[in-house]
């Protein structure tokens, strides 16, 4: 299994990868490029966003099932903190964009 790693600390916010590929890559908050989805590698837009990053820290590798599981971990806690809360589940990578936050509401 592949999967997309960008070297998000070296990112230069020029946003190459976002202009090529809006599929797979977004801007944050402050205004660096985050992967936005592990689906579909195979695209023709993926492969043209790596090739223009200008600091070459975009890449295409071979995942393990460790590091498939760490990237679910990374992309759940992110979708729990787009909708403003936060769930200490992620360490454990029990999410599935799971109901935590209302379970504790419920307590």
């Amino acid at each position: 299994m592949k999967k997309i790693v960008l070297k998000s600390e070296a990112c230069i916010g020029c946003g190459a990868c976002v202009g090529i590929d809006s599929e797979h890559f977004e801007f944050s908050d402050d205004g660096f490029s985050v992967i936005k989805s592990q689906e579909n590698l195979d695209s023709t837009a993926l492969q043209d966003a790596i090739d223009a990053c200008p600091v070459a820290i975009i890449s295409l590798e071979n995942a393990n099932e460790e590091s498939v599981k760490e990237v679910e971990r990374v992309e759940n806690k992110k979708a729990c903190e787009t909708e403003n809360h936060t769930c200490e589940c992620h360490e454990e990578n029990t999410c599935s964009h799971c109901h935590c936050h209302d379970e504790k509401k419920a307590a």
